[in-house]
């Protein structure tokens, strides 16, 4: 599998980027660009996936289109990706029983150019893996996740990172430990909790 040479980090800034989309909540085609949501003061969600008319691919998308609403409360733009075009994406929606209630952007990126600075691009086969990623409003690069093609990804712990990021962002001091969840305990880090963080979670 090639791997590109310059892939965008976690804690980096991501460079804009932009790429032509399906629609489906007005059943039509349109462009998506990562300005253009920063400029609108939300989070990008990025959720890179093999291939339209394949077979994990509808289970994942249909899981994430049961997440859609909590994420987009939480000010997430959800972009699904992958390097088939437009057109198919418009089929593959409108076919798929597993795909019919997904409302969120279908994003074609047929070059691989987004694939690849996420650093997800297979360059053997000319698809991208399992990645998801998550923007903050200012741009910068806060989480990643990469599975190869076997192995589909869990929409509910996506929420759960997107709320630990949107609690963060508000509370920079603060530290979310393991599962946590809005309402819970979070951490401070610093000298006083240094081999005493069961005390503090208590």
């Amino acid at each position: 599998m090639e791997t590109p040479s310059s892939t965008v980090s976690v804690g980096a800034t991501v460079p804009d980027f932009e790429m032509e989309t399906y629609e489906p909540k007005v059943g039509d085609f349109g462009k998506v660009s990562l300005a253009d949501i920063k400029k609108a003061g939300k989070w990008t969600v990025l959720v890179f996936y093999p291939a339209d008319f394949t077979f994990v691919c509808p289970t994942e998308l249909a899981d994430l289109a049961d997440q859609q609403e909590k994420l987009a409360a939480l000010g997430a733009h959800v972009i699904a990706v992958s390097t088939d075009t437009k057109f198919a994406h418009m089929v593959w929606r409108n076919t798929e029983g597993l795909m019919k209630n997904v409302k969120y952007t279908l994003a074609a990126d047929p070059t691989g150019t987004v694939s690849k600075l996420f650093g997800v691009y297979d360059g053997g086969s000319g698809l991208a893996l399992r990645g998801t990623f998550i923007i903050n409003p200012e741009g910068k690069l806060v989480s990643s996740e990469v599975n190869f093609y076997n192995v589909g990804r869990n929409a509910s712990e996506l929420v759960r990172k997107m709320e630990a990021n949107v609690h963060l962002m508000a509370n920079p001091s603060e530290a979310c430990p393991a599962n946590w969840k809005p309402g819970a305990k979070t951490l401070t880090p610093g000298k006083d909790l240094v081999g005493n963080v069961a005390a503090a979670m208590e």
